[in-house]
């Protein structure tokens, strides 16, 4: 959520940074409704002094024996009773409703993000390894022969509908092997703390970090009232949810393994074929809770962790900065990592690395304590993949495949296998 005191301070550069995000300059309509649930207060305040010198000179008429004075006096206290409960109704009403505006409205891109309408003005940082050239037309993840008898969409489509799928055998091993590689890296190697988080969050919580109030069509309600997490971004972020916590505690690097749920509302006819988009997915997310001047340094540290994992795997990468018109609700920054798809013959997104900056902090209510005893500052977040269990599958499959339908597994992966290093083109492991 925005700082209305800073929208006071500069409106003009408020409006700019919405309208380099493609939205509507928003800060007149905020003001006014600002100074109006200011007024309001203002008045309440004042009919409060006028309430309260009334009810002390009742008393004093009362002794002197002035009755029309006192019956004066104490309809004015009532008077003034009402006129504070109405002002009072009043400016909660208004402060709600520049709440519910600020809540809606994305967050305000860094300077240095380029500016553009969509993913074609995202601009290309860098390209590692080297796209394998197999000398035969390599097939979609779905179609190798070895990958055929472990990945099974028909009976998901009958237990669940579209968009589920079905592991089994060396499909499920090689999917399980990959989420248990990406947590043993990043906890003994990148120093994130590993954690279990629930995948049911109350509504406040999807709040806190920026689904709702607009998005909620994207996620899953329960009849309970709670939501089924999209990533695990949701409870891991919002751990510091109205606390203030020690400056020394910062910062907070946590990682997840999780199964992530998301409806794919308004993606109809989007990459339907395949593992590609899923309703149920599991992704292994990194959070950062970090100081405000240690957040920049953060989100790289956390784009190299990311890409540390494709490195081991040996998969060719590009890395690119979304503009602003590509980025995300609660993004500030956000790099995108895209890995080779050879079936595809193309780069596919596997891993966003965002910074949100105090905006996420705002929704939350998350502070920290200054060392040297200062004010409380909310605290900046950070999030990225590190990465989407299900898109590396593919990777893996469709980088490591064979003319002769078999899949070669990636080195790395070989210790998580039993030692096996390659599935057969019958789909059993070797």
């Amino acid at each position: 959520m925005h700082d209305i005191r800073a929208i006071r301070e500069a409106p003009e550069a408020f409006d700019a940074a919405l309208v380099r995000r493609g939205h509507a300059p928003m800060s007149s309509e905020i003001l006014a409704l600002d100074e109006a649930r200011r007024a309001k207060i203002l008045a309440s305040e004042t009919a409060q002094a006028d309430q309260n010198r009334a009810s002390k000179e009742v008393g004093a008429a009362k002794t002197a024996g002035d009755e029309e004075k006192f019956n004066e006096l104490r309809s004015l206290v009532a008077e003034k009773k009402a006129e504070i409960a109405r002002l009072t109704d009043e400016a909660k009403a208004q402060d709600a409703a520049l709440t519910d505006l600020l809540m809606g409205l994305p967050n305000l891109p860094y300077d240095d993000v380029p500016d553009g309408a969509d993913e074609d003005d995202n601009v290309e940082l860098h390209r590692r390894g080297t796209p394998p050239d197999f000398g035969f037309t390599p097939l979609e993840h779905f179609d190798i022969p070895a990958v055929k008898p472990g990945m099974d969409f028909e009976t998901a489509a009958k237990l669940s509908g579209s968009r589920f799928v079905l592991l089994s055998g060396a499909m499920a091993r090689l999917h399980r092997a990959l989420g248990q590689f990406m947590l043993d890296v990043h906890t003994t190697e990148n120093g994130l703390t590993e954690t279990i988080t629930p995948v049911l969050v109350n509504e406040a919580m999807m709040y806190g970090t920026g689904q709702l109030p607009k998005f909620g069509e994207e996620s899953y309600k329960t009849t309970t009232g709670q939501w089924l997490i999209p990533t695990a971004e949701v409870p891991l972020t919002n751990i510091p949810n109205g606390m203030t916590i020690e400056e020394s505690y910062l910062p907070c690097r946590y990682v997840a393994l999780t199964q992530c749920f998301r409806s794919e509302a308004g993606s109809a006819g989007r990459d339907t074929a395949g593992m590609l988009r899923q309703h149920q997915f599991e992704k292994c997310e990194m959070v950062s809770i970090t100081h405000p001047d240690a957040s920049d340094d953060e989100q790289q540290r956390m784009l190299k962790c990311a890409e540390g994992i494709l490195d081991r795997l040996g998969l060719a990468y590009r890395t690119v900065v979304l503009c602003t018109g590509d980025m995300g609700f609660g993004a500030r920054r956000t790099y995108d990592i895209e890995v080779w798809l050879p079936g595809q013959d193309k780069y596919r997104e596997i891993s966003s690395v965002s910074t949100c900056g105090d905006f996420q902090a705002r929704r939350m209510n998350a502070r920290f304590k200054p060392a040297d005893g200062g004010k409380p500052q909310f605290v900046h977040t950070l999030n990225g993949s590190g990465l989407a269990v299900g898109r590396t599958l593919i990777a893996v499959l469709e980088n490591g495949q064979r003319e002769d339908g078999s899949v070669l597994l990636p080195q790395t992966l070989h210790p998580y296998m039993g030692g096996k290093t390659r599935i057969a083109p019958d789909g059993t492991l070797m």
